[in-house]
């Protein structure tokens, strides 16, 4: 697809500074960029590429007016070459809307219009499937499902019995929605298992990637707020609930009956134990261990998680201890040195 920088600036709401009718055939990144190619720069560590660049155009902030090549000015150049790469993107050849003949469908399972169920998918008795729902090869919906409409599940996925789904959801390959939460009530020595009666709900507009379980409620619900984000290999367990617009970040575990607020990013290789509350807008750096509530609006780190500017402190301390320890061993000598001589 080709477009004008003109009219790529309308749809991003964007200025041009340069030539408007600069044609833009392929998108790229800064370094790989050629001739006939639009990029971004987003980062200002990043300037020097800005005039060794081969792209035809560059999407920049609104302070940024170098002139050597076009440029299309905007709020947020990082979002706005997200929303060209969705406008110049190579169309995908098209999933047919219709019904695999080797797809196994139940009783009274209610199917929207314009839908595609592919190859070898297994939807169970009483399930509701909303329009525009798009289900790739060999995947599981349980009993009493309902999926809402224009939700894209990719194959592999195995969505469990009595699981809601919201819309707009995407679910990438692996990911297993509904099953057991880990619990086991000791007794006599041995680990019975306690049934897991609940259920997961997931709201509109989530993304869950690949390889991600989420576990149903012991009792009551799991939930996943309207607009989260996850990315692969994302445990979350029985009952935890997730606010609106949560970002959590690839191979995190989060325990049982444990609460994020709105907008919490939990980055990588973060572990959270049970029964804490995480407020909005927290966030915890990568590979911190959760061991106590976190508060709104603050930033944590390290095992144990603490506020992000102590754990500095302590990081950097932790430096200098083969010089300590040697400060420590001299000033012991000299303190003996100097009882020797009362």
């Amino acid at each position: 697809m080709c477009l004008t920088l003109g009219e790529i600036a309308k749809k991003i709401d964007g200025k041009v500074v340069g030539d408007k009718n600069t044609v833009i055939t392929g998108i790229s990144g800064i370094k790989e960029a050629k001739k006939g190619d639009i990029t971004f720069l987003a980062n200002p560590r990043y300037a020097r590429l800005l005039s060794a660049t081969k792209a035809s155009a560059v999407i920049v902030a609104r302070d940024i007016t170098n002139t050597h090549r076009a440029l299309i000015q905007t709020d947020d150049p990082y979002f706005a070459f997200s929303r060209v790469m969705g406008l110049l993107a190579n169309e995908e050849v098209p999933l047919p809307r219709r019904i695999h003949p080797t797809a196994v469908i139940g009783k009274r399972v209610k199917l929207g219009s314009n839908i595609a169920v592919s190859a070898f998918v297994v939807i169970e008795d009483d399930v509701e499937i909303g329009d525009g729902v798009t289900i790739y090869p060999q995947v599981y919906i349980g009993h009493h499902t309902r999926i809402g409409q224009d939700t894209l599940i990719y194959a592999h996925v195995t969505i469990r019995e009595k699981v809601t789904i919201g819309r707009n959801v995407i679910i990438h390959s692996g990911t297993v929605i509904g099953c057991d939460g880990f619990g086991f009530a000791p007794f006599k020595g041995k680990h019975h298992k306690v049934p897991q009666m609940g259920t997961v709900v997931i709201g509109d507009d989530v993304e869950i990637g690949a390889n991600v379980t989420i576990d149903r409620g012991t009792i009551g619900e799991t939930k996943i707020g309207q607009g989260t984000k996850i990315d692969n290999l994302v445990q979350i367990a029985h009952n935890v609930v997730i606010g609106e617009n949560s970002i959590i970040i690839a191979q995190t575990g989060i325990s049982g009956s444990t609460t994020l607020g709105k907008n919490v990013t939990l980055a990588g290789q973060v572990g959270v134990i049970g029964h804490l509350t995480i407020g909005d807008n927290a966030v915890v750096a990568a590979k911190s261990g959760v061991a106590k509530s976190v508060p709104a609006n603050t930033c944590v780190m390290g095992i144990p998680a603490r506020e992000h500017v102590r754990e500095n402190r302590v990081k950097a301390s932790m430096q200098n201890l083969p010089e300590l320890v040697k400060e420590i061993h001299k000033l012991k000598k000299e303190v003996e040195e100097l009882k020797k001589r009362r």
